[in-house]
């Protein structure tokens, strides 16, 4: 099996996805990035057969150059995977020109608009807020008449909270008109009241089976992380609500995808659910990290494992909650990273500091820590986020 590896370097923690296959017998890794093979480290220059670097990701011919590179020098090319929503497209572009398993770009259209993705909740009989698509002023009255305040407006094809409005009141909506390019896509939906933000997580074998699931519940919304500029802390939930599970297995049904990660967010809404959005790809930042020390498992293996037809390994060991806190280098907290390493010193297992590019909205450490215990987990989120 040739597997071909997009930004094998970036982000830094997916590096295992790479060196976990490498150790596959029959697998050869290959990899397409912009960084110089010498800043590869040791061990992951050495899961890869041969490293293709590009002047650049985004230029799409230019990848598709060095993939036709590499078919040429070692065979057809079985997989292509970078796990990573920016380069969700150009992996699909890939396979399709490629004729490469997975998900294509026509295939990727319910995944990446938010009108289409509630066709598909809708067919899983998963309950949705009401909606509508806008694409012009005439549309934005439809919405007004058939949704009514408050409502949420989001581009129909975005990543997160960026270019979300919330809209309570007409000089809201007058203030999105004059935000608009009037030529972006954007979808209006009823504002759900609750600040209880919850998701799906797994991964499916290339049958569309579920072999891992968990779920992780957000402290604050990723909206109220983009508008309050609030510490992000999330965590990975000890056991699993059966309709929770319901909803998400007939949601991954309806979307058909095999051999992928999968996030799908959830309000929660008193004891029942509301599907908000299907990611392709799991939770970005640390969370393969939380979800490993949760479950004391490991994702990058597992998948390796799925890959090559094999079973997941046995779980061994009861889950636990596994906290991911941030903190802001421009906050002052009551309470110094020695303070939480002392305090929180058999609980804590790593603390990173976050890529820049993700630093403005989620915060620039991240503290990982675990614990059985849901008192615990609540006095840790308020020590760690205590400004002074």
């Amino acid at each position: 099996m040739n597997y071909l590896v997009i930004s094998p370097f970036y982000p830094e923690n997916f590096q295992p996805f790479t060196i976990e296959l490498a150790k596959k017998e029959g697998v050869t890794v290959l990899g397409i990035g912009q960084e110089p093979y010498d800043q590869l480290p040791e061990d992951l220059r050495n899961a890869l057969t041969e490293y293709f670097r590009v002047e650049n990701l985004e230029n799409l011919d230019e990848v598709k150059r060095a993939a036709a590179f590499l078919i040429y020098k070692h065979g057809p090319i079985d997989r292509v995977e970078s796990h990573n929503e920016h380069w969700l497209e150009s992996d699909a572009q890939l396979r399709e020109q490629f004729n490469i398993f997975g998900a294509k770009p026509s295939q990727l259209k319910k995944t990446k608009f938010k009108s289409e993705m509630k066709k598909y909740f809708t067919k899983a009989g998963v309950p949705v807020a009401p909606g509508q698509i806008v694409k012009s002023e005439k549309d934005i009255a439809k919405a007004v008449k058939k949704i009514g305040f408050p409502m949420i407006a989001k581009p129909d094809n975005g990543v997160g909270a960026s270019g979300t409005f919330k809209l309570t009141k007409k000089a809201d909506l007058d203030g999105f008109k004059e935000a608009w390019d009037g030529k972006t896509a954007y979808f209006f939906e009823k504002f759900i009241d609750t600040n209880t933000l919850v998701t799906y997580d797994g991964l499916v074998d290339s049958k569309g089976n579920v072999v891992f699931e968990t779920s992780l519940a957000y402290v604050h919304t990723p909206l109220e992380l983009l508008l309050s500029k609030k510490d992000n802390a999330y965590f990975i939930e000890k056991e699993l609500d059966p309709k929770l599970v319901e909803y998400g297995r007939a949601v991954i049904k309806a979307f058909g995808m095999k051999e992928r990660f999968f996030h799908i967010e959830f309000f929660k809404d008193g004891d029942d659910y509301i599907a908000l959005e299907y990611n392709n790809r799991m939770a970005g930042g640390f969370t393969v990290e939380a979800y490993n020390y949760a479950h004391s498992i490991d994702l990058f293996r597992d998948y390796a494992n799925v890959v090559t037809g094999q079973e997941v390994e046995e779980r061994r060991f009861p889950s636990q909650y596994c906290l991911v806190a941030t903190r802001r280098d421009a906050t002052d907290y009551v309470h110094s990273a020695d303070e939480i390493k002392e305090r929180y010193a058999a609980h804590l297992k790593t603390t990173k500091r976050m890529p820049e590019a993700f630093a403005e909205l989620q915060g620039n450490d991240a503290y990982l820590l675990v614990t059985d215990s849901k008192e615990v987990l609540d006095e840790m989120i308020a020590f760690i986020g205590e400004t002074k």
